[in-house]
């Protein structure tokens, strides 16, 4: 199948696509006119890619991931290497969160200052 159909059938951008594939964790071969082809098994791989970045982590995390990206990642329980790379991004995660509270909570501090000397 063509990239277009790839990207309607998995509801992943054509660009979002093609960044999957510099990144090494798609493939495509070319037909004669240049069109990048892809397999029937491409379209469970990138639901599988998705799936992993809608938890969290990033591209580099799911390379990690690149032997078992072809079947059902939802239904299987992770590796050892997987709950490292999902605690580790977990960490980044919570320092990031704990940082925007703290800056929230100075904003808020600093605009209740404002409104009691107005």
């Amino acid at each position: 199948m063509r990239i277009g159909e790839l990207a309607r059938r998995t509801g992943v951008s054509a660009r979002a696509l093609r960044h999957d594939e510099k990144a090494g964790l798609i493939t495509s071969s070319r037909a004669a006119n240049g069109y990048r082809v892809y397999e029937e098994g491409a379209v469970a791989r990138v639901a599988d890619i998705r799936y992993l970045l809608d938890a969290g982590l990033t591209l580099d995390d799911v390379s990690a991931f690149r032997s078992c990206l072809d079947g059902d990642m939802p239904s299987v329980p992770p590796s050892a290497r997987g709950l490292e790379i999902a605690r580790e991004r977990l960490a980044v995660l919570d320092a990031r969160i704990a940082a925007q509270t703290a800056a929230r909570d100075r904003l808020a501090k600093a605009l209740g200052a404002e409104s009691v000397r107005t």
